[in-house]
């Protein structure tokens, strides 16, 4: 087996980290950037408290979805009904 070169890894660490954002807030952090670009860099900043919560919610649970081994897409699943019922 060879080993994961830290391009690879960026990548997985990068798609990992964007399932809250589009389960949540329906985009990439790089594709709201590019619909965006005379805003700041970051799709957080223009987000209210009360989505900020349940994204730091949803971030836990995608977490611990992780470390219970679910595949991407039921993570995905879980994740919108969580944000639903938290909104």
């Amino acid at each position: 087996m060879s080993e994961v070169t830290v391009k690879q890894a960026t990548i997985t660490y990068a798609n990992e980290a964007d399932i809250p954002n589009v389960t949540f807030l329906d985009h990439t952090d790089c594709k709201w950037r590019d619909a965006n670009p005379y805003k700041d860099v970051n799709m957080r900043d223009y987000a209210t408290l009360e989505q900020l919560l349940v994204l730091t919610n949803l971030e836990n649970m995608s977490t611990e979805f992780t470390h219970m081994e679910l595949v991407q897409g039921e993570r995905l699943k879980r994740l919108c009904l969580i944000a639903i019922q938290q909104m």
